[in-house]
């Protein structure tokens, strides 16, 4: 069973609570890495949390949520063992899981409708890695 970390910024927290009901729904269960308001913060410390759990484990795998989903996106990626991609619809979000092993997804909330962030989110989860001749590519990351 995977287990997933999400997080946010300011302007991810509305995003961010959208998909936290939407795994309600779906009866996943997560940790919540903060923020808990919409107040300013900082992104790359909430991003840092999120990388530094998701490392862990391989069967864990985060969310990020940020305005644009660039600044998390490259903030995780600075972890080993991160390979977080920023998904901007259901066949970025599927590829990213099939071919590219990647166990952190980030969303620009500014970017994207609540309603394609949750089927990004519900296809990264869902998607498996392909293995194969991507296995090999993955391991020169």
């Amino acid at each position: 069973m995977k287990k997933i970390f999400i997080s946010s910024d300011h302007a991810g927290y509305k995003l961010k609570e959208a998909i936290k009901s939407h795994l309600l729904k779906k009866k996943l269960s997560f940790e919540d890495m903060g923020p808990y308001s919409d107040d300013r913060v900082d992104y790359p410390d909430y991003a840092h949390k999120v990388a530094k759990r998701v490392k862990i484990s391989k069967n864990n795998v985060g969310i990020l949520v940020c305005g644009s989903g660039m600044g998390m996106n490259i903030t995780a990626n600075r972890h080993k063992k991160i390979r977080a991609a920023q998904c901007f619809n259901l066949k970025s979000a599927k590829l990213s899981r099939l071919h590219n092993d990647a166990n952190i997804i980030t969303l620009g909330s500014r970017l994207l409708s609540t309603k394609i962030a949750l089927k990004c989110v519900t296809a990264f989860l869902e998607t498996e890695f392909e293995g194969g001749r991507h296995s090999k590519r993955i391991k020169k990351i």
